[in-house]
């Protein structure tokens, strides 16, 4: 463990940014968007397992076990750390992903200073886009961390896992990690409403009911940032439209058109010139010549409203170069943002004897849309009664929605009178 430790702290302090642990194989770290191979250092099978049944709590050993992969976040030394641990044809292997000590600014990841304005906005979707390992997470946090500074609100997060730990400052902020506080991001959703939240981050949005709910609690009047893997402002568009069904993306595209703020394309792009990444965006906003385009499904003249939005804070990825990087005089060097620390976390982890961790119980997701909300609730009533008879012993009762609830209780009556 020790040596498992010295590796994480001397990779910190020479800047990478990622570290790749395989059995018999050499140490590999990612330094500039660089691989960069260690041939003298190699771990073991034995070394691995023993360095993972010392990290993995019960519930992550029994995820790894059953779903064969595992995703958290560790501390190592005061160092935070992403983890993904999965099997190989060599073993079990560790991609680590190194996260800087403190949160950093917009300003310090060299991003457009725009992004600021973010924090003063009380409503709207701000959707962060990019390939995997581009960022989008520290960008987010620094988003979030401006709104923390800034202003009171009441922040909630759902995180899988959570990188980046908030002390609460103007704001209120409360972090919940999927398998460790919630099972999924539905179920998060569900229950932020009765939060009293008035700002929802919500991690990676994949599939059509995360990001049916992750619309509605942007309409309902919240401020909802989420990420979105995406390389164009079209693409994100329109792969949220095409996660429905025909029938019903003409109404997805219009709660996207009601709601969308900022669509923010995110690259790391390794400058020659400066020898480190910087951060590369394209930036489209919620004008309302761009909720036309979505709401009257014209998604190929997005690129052209990006061209000409320029007085509006829009850039298309070839004008944030010219007009913003070229332009830059100074820049951060990551190793200023993403250094580690010695100071240790004031706020401590705390599982509660009430929860038993790890077994949380998801509501089934549904196949279909139903954009009704009380056909929503009458479908979801019918899950949990469904759900409340396990043994086989006593009749199930289930509600379709349609059904007269007079005759329903008269029936249920019946039953117990037998």
């Amino acid at each position: 463990m020790k040596y498992f430790n010295d590796l994480i702290i001397n990779a910190a302090m020479e800047g990478s940014t990622d570290l790749h642990i395989c059995a018999n194989q050499s140490l590999v770290y990612r330094r500039n968007g660089f691989i960069v191979t260690e041939k003298a250092v190699q771990m073991t099978h034995q070394e691995i397992d023993e360095i993972l049944l010392e990290i993995l709590s019960p519930h992550q050993r029994q995820m790894l076990k059953t779903r064969w992969s595992v995703d958290f976040a560790y501390t190592v030394q005061h160092v935070r750390i992403r983890m993904n641990v999965f099997n190989t044809v060599r073993g079990l292997s560790m991609a680590i992903r190194l996260l800087p000590a403190r949160i950093p600014s917009i300003a310090m990841l060299n991003l457009h200073p725009s992004l600021q304005k973010i924090a003063e906005q009380e409503t709207g979707l701000i959707l962060i886009c990019g390939p995997t390992g581009c960022g989008k997470s520290t960008t987010t946090a620094a988003i979030v961390e401006e709104i923390n500074r800034l202003r009171p609100s009441h922040i909630v997060t759902l995180e899988d896992p959570i990188e980046y730990r908030f002390t609460s400052k103007q704001a209120f902020v409360e972090q919940r990690e999927l398998g460790a506080h919630v099972p999924s991001y539905r179920q998060g959703l569900l229950d932020v409403l009765r939060e009293d939240p008035d700002v929802i981050v919500v991690g990676e949005i994949r599939d059509p009911e995360e990001i049916r709910l992750t619309l509605s609690a942007a309409e309902s009047g919240h401020l909802v940032i989420a990420s979105l893997h995406a390389g164009k402002a079209e693409e994100a568009v329109y792969r949220i439209c095409n996660s429905f069904p025909p029938e019903a993306q003409n109404e997805i595209r219009l709660q996207l058109a009601t709601t969308v703020s900022w669509i923010i394309i995110q690259d790391l792009v390794y400058s020659h010139k400066l020898k480190f990444q910087v951060p590369h965006l394209a930036i489209l906003r919620g004008s309302q010549s761009v909720k036309s385009l979505i709401r009257e499904n014209k998604l190929a003249q997005i690129e052209n409203a990006m061209q000409g939005g320029k007085n509006e804070g829009m850039f298309t990825a070839e004008r944030y170069v010219t007009e913003f990087l070229d332009k830059q005089e100074s820049f951060t060097h990551p190793s200023l943002s993403f250094r580690a620390t010695t100071e240790a976390q004031t706020d401590i982890e705390y599982a509660s004897p009430l929860v038993k961790a790890g077994e949380p119980q998801a509501m089934p997701v549904s196949s279909r849309i139903t954009p009704h909300p009380q056909a929503e609730a009458a479908e979801i009533l019918a899950r949990e009664i469904e759900l409340l008879d396990i043994s086989g012993h006593e009749p199930q009762y289930v509600i379709d929605g349609k059904e007269n609830l007079v005759d329903l209780i008269a029936q249920m009556g019946k039953s117990e009178k037998k």
